[in-house]
């Protein structure tokens, strides 16, 4: 989300009453609305739901969510819309805060947790330089992603991004 905001010049700022750092930014005739809960991630749920009610968004398919994903090779991006929430405890929070899980999702793939390692020790860990190295790509086409849903939508993005 820092990059998008950096991107169009906005800078990320704590909102206590959404309980997430947020930026708002104009990209052609349409705003764009960057938020960074800032709750553990599995209450994430509580600050999209109030997000939600500040920026009216009535229909969630206009909302994205960008996760980590475990089950896609480091820094690789796909695009999706709904679906379930394969254990992503994140995910459920907000499909149970939002009573629906019809949201867009741009997904980073951090790749499965090696040997013995469980899937929370994998996420909390600091990634290696290499890795690091991929992850920073895959935030950079994430963006891209945001990008193209807002100026075309989430077909042409899946369309996109799925297919590499």
């Amino acid at each position: 989300m820092a990059l998008l905001a950096e991107r169009h010049g906005q800078r990320l700022k704590l909102s206590r009453n959404e309980r997430s750092l947020v930026a708002e930014a104009k990209v052609g005739p349409r705003l764009l609305a960057l938020a960074f809960p800032q709750t553990y991630m599995n209450e994430s749920g509580q600050a999209v739901v109030r997000l939600v009610r500040r920026f009216g968004i009535d229909d969630l398919s206009r909302l994205v969510v960008v996760q980590d994903e475990l089950d896609l090779p480091v820094g690789v991006v796909r695009v999706k819309m709904g679906g379930g929430t394969a254990g992503h405890n994140g995910l459920r929070s907000i499909g149970e805060h939002l009573h629906d899980r019809g949201f867009a999702r741009v997904r980073i793939g951090i790749g499965k947790a090696p040997g013995r390692m469980t899937g929370t020790d994998h996420v909390l860990r600091a990634p290696g330089k290499a890795e690091r190295d991929q992850l920073d790509v895959g935030v950079e086409v994430a963006a891209d992603a945001v990008e193209l849903i807002l100026a075309e939508g989430v077909d042409p993005a899946m369309n996109r991004f799925n297919s590499t």
